[in-house]
């Protein structure tokens, strides 16, 4: 992008995706005749922040939030050290002239939690179920083989009461 006062920016990868405690750079170039102001902001669900602004070759004035996660570079880029789940957003960078013209970029983060950590909950769950599982089909053999068990011993009490009850209902008839 070229501003009618000679500033451009370039931005050579707006989408960036990236996982969590993993560093990402935020790779931008820009150029202008004069001295250039550049700031970072970060826009998310959560808010607006600034991040950093800086003066070609002079101070570099880093929020108190990203104090120890951030790293700037003199064509504009920033490095961003630790990503999270907040990081994910918009990130827009403002570079002004010292004469006022302006330029912006954009570049989209998105940040995805570690997947292995998700595996590794599925298959402690199917582990548990499984152990579950058997043990609930001991449990219902065990009781399968009682029942028979018990059906065996009191057989022969009941034949000899049900022929009488049988008898009776005739009898009765």
């Amino acid at each position: 992008l070229s501003a009618p006062g000679g500033v451009s920016l370039v931005v050579p990868q707006p989408n960036i995706n990236a996982t969590v405690a993993q560093n990402i750079l935020l790779s931008v170039e820009y150029s202008c005749r004069g001295i250039a102001t550049v700031e970072w902001k970060h826009v998310s669900s959560w808010g607006t922040t600034k991040i950093v602004e800086w003066k070609s070759g002079n101070y570099v004035n880093i929020s108190t939030v990203y104090k120890d996660r951030v790293t700037t570079f003199e064509n504009g880029s920033i490095q961003l050290l630790n990503v999270g789940m907040r990081d994910a957003g918009y990130y827009f960078i403002t570079v002004t002239e010292e004469y006022g013209t302006n330029t912006y970029g954009t570049i989209i983060v998105n940040v995805y939690e570690i997947i292995y950590e998700d595996l590794h909950f599925v298959a402690v769950l199917f582990t548990f179920l499984a152990a579950v599982s058997a043990v609930l089909i001991c449990f219902m053999w065990l009781c399968n083989k009682s029942l028979h068990l018990f059906q065996k011993k009191t057989a022969h009490k009941l034949t000899a009461s049900t022929t009488e009850e049988i008898e009776l209902e005739t009898i009765e008839c």
